[in-house]
């Protein structure tokens, strides 16, 4: 027996013509992924230990942190270029210096922020302790982005092979111009950029990536299936028959990174904000982004054999025969 399912987000047998607002939309996602490029640039990202080197400590006081107390205990050992800020709950403290020349000056570093905490707020306890040199940081930075182009790559050898060129065009594009809205997202918000954040965007490539697939697929589908469809009503009836799938899809993923967004804290809200962010821009992006440009390149190749019964008069007389 078939079960329907309790509800849907959107009703069955939608028509909503997508393609009406394309150039609206690539538009837009321009001006969008140029801001982003040049927020790249200026302020520029919160560059976070793994990229930027430095040490990272984290502290637990016996009662609620006194800030102040703790700037102060920390300046008495010259060490007032210390950043500190809370981190977790009420009693932790996270305590970034910047990179020092040498491993014996880092652990000199530690020792004095160690020895200034437990002499002026006795009870004080260290619970991590994180260094990371110039040299290291910049060969962590170089080998992320590398990672990121290489899953660019990937995708685009796949869906290359899976689908005709014009399809990995339009989801490379669309990938890249998804990434760049991210790392605006990022310039604004001025969450830490580092390792977790390249785990986020590869995330979120793959998550926009799947997306994608599944609208072209169903294109793919009805090209086969609605031999003289034009091309862009074509692409119109594939988003509305996937529509429920992709909208549900991305309500689960939503939904389940919002509680980490709300309540994971600083270690893991600055990931979850980024997914969510990386869900919307992706899912609106196999929209209004990836169908457009699937159209402007396809819209001469993938329909030549449709081509005469574009005009309306064409379809009249095909129709009666």
């Amino acid at each position: 027996m078939f079960m329907r399912p309790l509800f849907r987000l959107v009703p069955d047998h939608t028509r909503i013509q997508f393609m009406r607002g394309r150039i609206m939309g690539l538009v837009v996602s321009a001006v969008l992924s140029t801001l982003s490029i040049g927020l790249f640039f200026y302020p520029g990202l919160n560059l976070g230990i793994d990229f930027r080197g430095g040490i990272v400590m984290e502290a637990r006081t016996p009662g609620p942190a006194d800030f102040n107390r703790i700037r102060t205990a920390l300046a008495g050992e010259h060490l007032d270029e210390a950043g500190v800020q809370r981190f977790g709950d009420a009693s932790d403290v996270l305590i970034r210096l910047e990179s020092q020349p040498s491993e014996a000056a880092t652990q000199a570093a530690a020792d004095r922020v160690r020895q200034s905490l437990e002499k002026d707020i006795p009870g004080t306890k260290l619970l991590r302790v994180d260094a990371v040199g110039a040299s290291v940081s910049a060969e962590l930075f170089r080998n992320g982005m590398l990672a990121l182009g290489i899953s660019l790559l990937m995708i685009l050898v796949y869906i290359w092979f899976r689908f005709e060129w014009e399809f990995a065009v339009g989801a490379v594009v669309t990938l890249l111009l998804d990434v760049t809205k991210t790392i605006g997202f990022l310039a604004i918000t001025r969450i830490q950029f580092d390792l977790v954040m390249i785990a986020a965007i590869l995330t979120i490539i793959g998550y926009s990536t799947n997306d994608k697939v599944v609208v072209y697929d169903r294109v793919r589908e009805n090209l086969r299936k609605y031999k003289s469809m034009p091309l862009r009503e074509l692409i119109d009836v594939s988003i509305n028959e996937t529509l429920n799938r992709t909208l549900g899809t991305s309500m689960t993923v939503f939904l389940a990174s919002l509680p980490l967004a709300l309540f994971g804290g600083q270690t893991l809200s600055g990931f979850a904000w980024t997914m969510l962010f990386g869900i919307v821009v992706g899912t609106s992006s196999s929209i209004f982004i990836a169908a457009p440009i699937l159209l402007f390149l396809g819209e001469h190749r993938l329909r030549k054999d449709a081509a005469p019964v574009r005009v309306p008069k064409a379809r009249v007389k095909a129709g009666g025969a």
